[in-house]
């Protein structure tokens, strides 16, 4: 199986509503799911790099590398039985004023966080993501799950309250 290294890009509009776009692309098509995309390696691109050009790419809005912060990754292994991933997490902290266009991957829109959980999301994101996502203030962390079980058998690799978790 090959490896493949990401980033999600987690930003809010000026109402504090999350960012989220419908795939029209493998893998996740037909899901909501923060915008992002693949790390190229063969640049030796960092996954704060990664984010930049994804947001320029996808949502045509330059973000100043200041502007994001990683706070946290999670690897996946054997995702769909099809590969392994690294997934960085990324927040924006600066604020959109309006919905980017759709584009070839999928179209965009802004939701609570609260209505997200109802969403068609990928089904490992209500436990790999969403839920770490609402503890992004705690400090950076890092979550290990084997997808090969269902549900994802999880390992906590890094927090710093490992208690809060």
């Amino acid at each position: 199986m090959k490896f493949k290294i990401s980033c999600l890009l987690f930003i809010n509009d000026n109402h504090g509503r999350i960012l989220l776009i419908k795939r029209k692309k493998e893998p996740n098509l037909g899901l909501w799911s923060p915008p992002g995309g693949k790390l190229e390696m063969n640049l030796g691109e960092s996954p704060v790099e990664c984010a930049q050009r994804e947001a320029k790419e996808e949502t045509g809005v330059l973000i100043d590398e200041k502007e994001l912060k990683p706070f946290g990754y999670i690897s996946e292994k054997n995702y769909e039985g099809k590969n392994h991933w690294l997934m960085f997490l990324i927040m924006c902290n600066k604020p959109f004023k309006d919905t980017p266009k759709p584009i070839n991957e999928g179209a965009f829109k802004f939701f609570h966080r609260a209505e997200i959980d109802q969403l068609t999301i990928p089904s490992s994101d209500h436990q790999l993501v969403w839920p770490f996502y609402d503890k992004r203030h705690s400090g950076f962390w890092g979550l290990r799950a084997d997808c090969s079980v269902s549900p994802p058998d999880l390992k906590i690799e890094a927090t710093p309250h490992l208690t809060d978790i």
